[in-house]
């Protein structure tokens, strides 16, 4: 059954031709369904019949006015001074996300890694635990299905005079900065790959007196990371023992680290790496922002579920008991992985969020941080990117700056970490990257995770951006910065010199 005004489900239920279709292995319909009970209720003469829109009054019910109540044309209409529905609303993805040859694709402006291939139907469970629980569509709250105009929002208040004009507007669809298209990462698909095969040589490399690094490097350096999982599982078939166990016990020092990190899935890896940024004493803010602000929704959604599952303590709580404040608000709106992802970018609803962060921060007296942190948290990546636009040109000020203004602490790191995230993702991370090798010592947790969850996703536009705001080379930087094995894996992640 359909209801009015609702496109049909792809993946939904079948229609009902005489009850469901029989599951595998289940119990046979009965013939007939169940009978009518003696005595029950007669059907009611003139009872529901199918109306086009809407439920006829009934009889004997409330009489309807005079010409019935006329549907209203594309739904709502728009309150006084509202805006008109945007012709056609924001189009659903088809059919979720396909596989791309040689890795995971990334999803539109989304900043984090690649969904895992959803099953049929929107985000379904998918082989070997990947890709978020459950099949909710992501969004506002109560928002509009995929592929229905959006409903009217509330019109922007009258003249104020308290509000700077505009300039020239902004484009109708503002994009992040262009990089070429297609996949960006480094590491690809090894063509004919056998993970029985590939620990095989992990085997030979640590058994006996010594370890075989190299042979270590070359093989983990040229598989994708759904190449390295399998081997988990073949190590332990074939040997009886378990990959990580006898890793650790082979390598030391950073090397270890970075092996071990590719040998997990990335909602494994995140969940760990938050984990280690929230335990003992101290916070990684940076970390935790870091995390939460490039990652799609399906991919927080599936780190939460992990989190849960290998520590017995919600994200959410963990995060709620090592943090305080307005910072803590932040993360815990980030981790709810219900960030609108829809593409399309209404322009007018843009100036009316830049408006709104205007009037919280640089044009208050005090900051009110809860409207920054709404909009920043649950808009969609496209949408800021407009409202980043727009607010520059009303105020005359990047946002950034208005927020180190306004905000202290770890809520001013935090927001504008975000802030520079949805801006321009590769940016923000060959800055984070940079960060953690200029200076006295070198942050080789930061250095790993980065070079690790981005090697598969846009390393090459991080490259790129690297070169052209610093220098000189990633790479080059890299070999400066480490030595030994640790170099040598970190180099093949990063995959050649600019």
């Amino acid at each position: 059954m359909s209801y009015p005004g609702y496109p049909p489900q792809s993946g939904g239920y079948p229609p009902q031709g005489g009850g469901y279709p029989p599951q595998p292995g289940a119990y046979p319909p009965q013939a007939g369904g169940y009978p009518p009970a003696a005595g029950g209720y007669p059907p009611a003469a003139g009872g529901y019949p199918p109306a086009a829109g809407g439920y006829p009054p009934q009889a004997g019910g409330y009489p309807a006015p005079a010409g019935g109540y006329p549907p209203a044309a594309g739904g709502y209409p728009p309150a006084a001074g509202g805006y008109p529905p945007q012709a056609g609303g924001y189009p659903a993805p088809a059919g979720g996300f396909p596989p791309q040859a040689g890795g995971w694709p990334p999803q539109p402006g989304a900043g984090g890694y690649p969904s895992m291939p959803p099953g049929g139907g929107g985000w379904g469970a998918a082989p070997g635990g990947y890709g978020a629980p459950g099949g909710a569509q992501q969004g506002y709250p109560g928002g509009p299905a995929p592929g229905q105009p959006m409903p009217n929002y509330p019109g922007a208040p009258a003249t104020n005079p308290s509000m700077p004009g505009y300039g020239g507007g902004a484009p109708s669809n503002p994009q992040a900065p262009a990089f070429p298209k297609g996949f960006r990462g480094t590491i690809k698909d090894f063509p004919g790959a056998d993970p029985l095969r590939d620990v095989e040589v992990l085997r030979k490399a640590m058994k006996g007196f010594g370890t075989d690094e190299k042979a270590i490097i070359e093989l983990l350096g040229n598989r994708s990371n759904k190449q390295r999982v399998p081997m988990n599982a073949a190590y332990k078939t074939t040997y009886g023992k378990d990959l990580s166990h006898d890793l650790k016990s082979e390598l030391t020092g950073n090397f270890e680290s970075l092996v071990l990190a590719m040998m997990k899935t990335p909602s494994q890896f995140d969940a760990a790496e938050l984990r280690e940024a929230i335990k003992g004493a101290g916070t990684d803010e940076a970390c935790l922002i870091e995390i939460l602000s490039s990652r799609s929704n399906a991919e927080i959604l599936e780190i939460t579920r992990i989190y849960k599952a290998e520590y017995g303590k919600s994200l959410e709580d963990a995060i709620n008991s090592d943090t305080s404040g307005h910072f803590r608000r932040l993360l815990v709106s980030l981790c709810q992985g219900n960030r609108d992802e829809r593409e399309t970018v209404d322009i007018s609803l843009a100036k009316q969020d830049a408006q709104k962060l205007f009037a919280a921060g640089e044009n208050k007296v005090g900051t009110d941080e809860s409207q920054f942190n709404a909009i920043l948290c649950a808009r969609s990546k496209p949408h800021l990117r407009a409202v980043f636009q727009e607010y520059q040109q009303m105020s005359g000020r990047d946002l950034e700056k208005s927020i180190c203004r306004e905000m202290s602490g770890n809520l001013e790191s935090g927001m504008v970490a975000v802030v520079k995230c949805i801006k321009n993702t590769p940016a923000y991370f060959a800055e984070r990257l940079y960060k953690a090798m200029q200076g006295a010592g070198t942050k080789d947790r930061t250095l790993i995770r980065i070079m690790v969850s981005r090697s598969e996703v846009d390393m090459l536009d991080i490259r790129q951006v690297y070169v052209k705001t610093y220098g000189k080379s990633l790479y080059t930087h890299i070999s400066g910065d480490t030595s030994g094995d640790y170099q040598k894996l970190l180099l093949k992640l990063c995959g050649g010199n600019d």
